[in-house]
């Protein structure tokens, strides 16, 4: 299981949102692109990147966001307001390593269909798609977490898994921030549910610890934030960990 280290952006700052609330945050005094350096000076190749402004349909991030993604060699995960077949496709093309999708999966029947059938001929860019499943009581949650979907969490994954995708982000919202412990009985759930997904946890890590949980079952990669800022994991030990599991990523 491989460590991904978070950046969410709000208002051009990097931030840490509790149970996904805008108005529940906690800003870093740190910038978007030093925060991405500190990263990749220790090691780090591969980061996770959420424009929380994006989510609710704001992009006014986005310019100088990706003028500083741009600069970087490490992988980035990018999510946030992804509504086309365009922008996915223009943003795996311009070497974002992977692309959520969220709100547009869940509120529009058509655009999995649409996003699987414009890229049965591209090799490996299905992979390259990380489904966003954001959860409350097993109740799925988009819009940035504002609103709730009537889709049972177990159709919509089998629905993406007969379309082609497999790679799925899964947050606890009742745990997101708050760093009290990952959702592990959500994602034993999932994975007995569809053994062969691959799962990326994100929510509540606190500690080393939660990270040894987690990797007592199939679970690929786990997203960290808060943890990180919090300075209850290092940089270091991420970096250490991550050395043992490229192989599972």
């Amino acid at each position: 299981m491989y460590i991904i280290p978070a950046i969410d952006i709000l208002d051009g700052k990097v931030v840490r949102l509790r149970e996904g609330d805008y108005n529940q945050k906690t800003e870093y005094d740190v910038s978007i692109a030093d925060m991405i350096e500190k990263y990749r000076s220790n090691g780090t190749d591969f980061i996770h990147i959420i424009d929380l402004n994006g989510a609710k349909g704001d992009f006014s991030n986005q310019k100088s966001l990706f003028e500083i993604i741009k600069k970087t060699e490490m992988r980035v995960q990018y999510g946030g307001g992804i509504r086309t077949i365009e922008q996915v496709t223009n943003l795996l093309d311009a070497g974002i390593h992977r692309v959520i999708v969220g709100t547009q999966a869940i509120t529009n029947p058509d655009f999995l269909q649409q996003l699987s059938e414009a890229f049965a001929k591209k090799d490996n860019y299905a992979n390259r798609i990380v489904i966003a499943i954001d959860v409350l009581d097993e109740v799925i949650k988009y819009s940035g977490w504002m609103e709730s979907s009537p889709i049972k969490l177990m159709d919509y994954v089998d629905k993406c898994l007969a379309l082609g995708f497999f790679r799925f982000l899964c947050t606890d919202i009742s745990k997101d921030g708050k760093l009290g412990g990952a959702a592990i009985e959500l994602y034993k759930k999932l994975l007995e549910h569809s053994p062969m997904i691959k799962l990326i946890a994100s929510g509540g890590v606190s500690s080393m610890e939660d990270i040894h949980e987690l990797a007592k079952y199939p679970i690929r990669s786990v997203v960290v934030g808060k943890a990180i800022y919090e300075d209850r994991i290092t940089i270091e030990e991420i970096k250490e960990w991550n050395l043992r599991a490229l192989s599972t990523i």
